[in-house]
């Protein structure tokens, strides 16, 4: 790593917004990002590699942000939402009763990991749909249940990915999973503690008068521990990352917090998260594999299908469905340690991220007719997945 190729990765994650500034279009940041990756990678030119050392390891930085942050879009503190638990529960609950005979089915085009599948079609992000349902008014019951719907899902599902990708053994990953987070729950405890005892007021106040960024320290170093006890056992930096987000979303995260993790987050290491995850998809592989396509066709018609099935089921409008069938985290994490670990081959990869894409168009669109449907014709603002 040098400073001329730490700058062409910043360079290349401003292809995020530009592709997401452009009028009528709204692409979501995450399309320009992974498109400059394969630009600069194994697809297209080769400038970037991916396995370089430093690169690597900044890149799993970017990871661990990324679900850092999803983990704070987790809405944990709204009382109202709390009505909506049981048939939010139910709904997770079908839909992976109904995701597992779809990834086996999927079998057939993909990887030889049917619960790996299952857990991409049945996932959701509480951080593409949460922007858009804020785009739009009132309806707080169907509001209420999409919300919790999609922020259920996607914990379980983020938290199933290091099982079921485990290739040693699964009494190692559920172990380290367990003490990850056990050890959030303690720093739960103890923040929450500290945050009402009167030091911990005085330095805060103190903190926000002189800019000292005590909130964001805090909650970097549980990220950075958190994400050492995981790799100390085995398991992913995925469960250290979203677990630290949820701590911060369950204590209440200041605003200024917000503000300054959009900073560090989404304005350097998320981004290159994503621009190297793009160099290492090899979308010549994808569109040289006829099965390639047909997953990720397949990944796409399953998850739409089941969510609005779902949704239907629950007597949800199906525009509910439509919503949450947006994904995020969940398929990049998948292909993230699937290339590591060797359980996917390229094509495959590029297939589930393009797939991924693709949910997040159909998502936008759920949130659209929804507005339409019970406030009229509100536009939607581009959403940052």
């Amino acid at each position: 790593m040098s400073f001329v190729l730490l700058a062409l990765l910043v360079a290349a994650g401003l292809a995020g917004p530009a592709l997401a500034g452009l009028p009528r279009v709204g692409l979501p940041l995450v399309v320009g990002e992974i498109a400059a990756g394969v630009l600069l990678g194994r697809t297209g030119l080769g400038i970037v590699d991916p396995a370089e050392p430093t690169t690597a390891f900044l890149s799993e930085v970017g990871f661990a942000m990324l679900m850092f942050v999803l983990g704070t879009h987790l809405p944990l503190r709204d009382a109202g939402l709390r009505r909506a638990l049981r048939p939010a529960a139910l709904g997770t609950l079908l839909m992976l009763a109904l995701a597992v005979p779809a990834g086996f089915a999927l079998t057939s085009v993909g990887p030889d990991r049917p619960l790996v599948l299952a857990v991409v079609v049945a996932t959701s992000s509480a951080a593409v749909a949460l922007p858009i349902l804020r785009s739009r008014a009132g309806q707080p019951p169907t509001t209420a249940f999409a919300v919790t719907w999609i922020a259920l899902t996607d914990v379980v599902t983020v938290l199933a990915v290091p099982v079921v990708l485990a290739t040693g053994s699964l009494g190692s990953v559920l172990l380290g999973g367990g003490l990850v987070l056990l050890a959030g729950g303690a720093v739960f405890l103890a923040l929450r503690w500290w945050r009402r005892t009167a030091r911990g007021h005085a330095l805060r106040r103190r903190s926000k008068r002189r800019g000292w960024a005590l909130d964001l320290r805090l909650g970097l170093a549980v990220l950075f521990a958190l994400a050492a006890l995981a790799t100390a056992f085995g398991t992913s930096i995925l469960i250290a990352g979203f677990t630290a987000g949820v701590v911060l979303a369950a204590t209440g995260e200041p605003h200024r917090l917000a503000q300054q993790l959009v900073g560090i987050a989404e304005g350097f290491l998320v981004p290159l998260f994503f621009v190297t995850l793009g160099a290492r998809l090899e979308f010549r592989a994808l569109f040289g594999s006829g099965r390639a396509l047909l997953l990720a066709a397949g990944l796409v018609a399953a998850a739409v299908l089941l969510h609005v099935l779902v949704a239907v089921l629950l007597r949800r409008p199906a525009a509910v469905g439509l919503l949450a069938t947006a994904a995020l985290g969940v398929p990049s994490a998948v292909v993230s340690i699937g290339l590591t670990q060797g359980v996917l081959d390229p094509a495959q990869a590029a297939a589930i991220i393009t797939a991924a894409l693709v949910s997040i168009a159909v998502s936008t669109a759920g949130g659209t007719l929804l507005a339409r449907r019970e406030t009229g014709d509100l536009p939607v603002d581009p959403v940052r997945p």
